[in-house]
């Protein structure tokens, strides 16, 4: 069964950690070319510590897809690797999480879920979830130019906070993640559409909280 867990850094077991990693190098370093720390066929920088969580989908015990959250009030990729893509950045006032390294590994999902599951956008629907069950006010994320496509089209309502530069130069997103209803119920209903064998009180649940075997 497909499902999708939320675990805190020190509680990630070493043979998910090593894992969720190689995926992180897989896809950000070697299919992006994106300019990130990478060591013994990891990607692994200093935002990885005690005070992140992680969401992840896991299909047979097979990591598929995931994304790192750090609460804002943490050092974060926002006020320090991402502040040089802007010429300012202004964030709401409140109480957020910051969503990066988000990815879904096509080759995995194809293999373990076929090619129509809708992975992302059940890591949409996590993400709000999550922030609603943790009392959150949104979720900021920085979202190259393909992924603010699929954001719009996912039905999940987002404000462009700022538009800026990549370190690849091009153009990059910093977006607020609103947590309403509606977002939450549009992401609910396209996936229940495309896979009419879910369980809504399924989606209502992700994310498990994850329990190291």
């Amino acid at each position: 069964m497909f499902n999708i867990y939320s675990v805190n850094y020190l509680s990630l077991s070493n043979e998910k950690s090593e894992d969720f990693f190689i995926l992180r190098k897989n896809i950000f370093k070697d299919r992006l070319q994106w300019d990130v720390n990478c060591s013994n066929g990891k990607e692994f920088d200093e935002f990885d510590n005690e005070k992140t969580n992680y969401i992840f989908g896991v299909k047979n015990g097979v990591i598929i897809c995931g994304t790192r959250i750090i609460d804002t009030k943490y050092h974060n990729m926002l006020n320090d690797t991402f502040s040089s893509f802007f010429k300012k950045v202004n964030l709401p006032e409140g109480k957020f999480i910051e969503s990066t390294r988000f990815f879904v590994d096509k080759d995995r999902v194809i293999s373990l879920l076929g090619n129509k599951y809708p992975v992302t956008l059940a890591l949409f629907l996590s993400l709000i979830n999550y922030a609603q069950r943790h009392h959150y006010d949104g979720i900021l994320a920085v979202a190259s130019h393909p992924m603010m496509s699929i954001i719009r089209k996912s039905g999940w309502n987002v404000t462009v906070l700022e538009t800026g530069v990549s370190e690849k130069d091009e153009p990059v997103y910093l977006l607020l993640g609103h947590i309403d209803l509606m977002s939450q119920k549009e992401l609910k209903d396209r996936i229940l559409r495309r896979d009419n064998i879910q369980i809504e009180n399924v989606l209502n649940d992700w994310p498990l909280s994850f329990i190291a075997e």
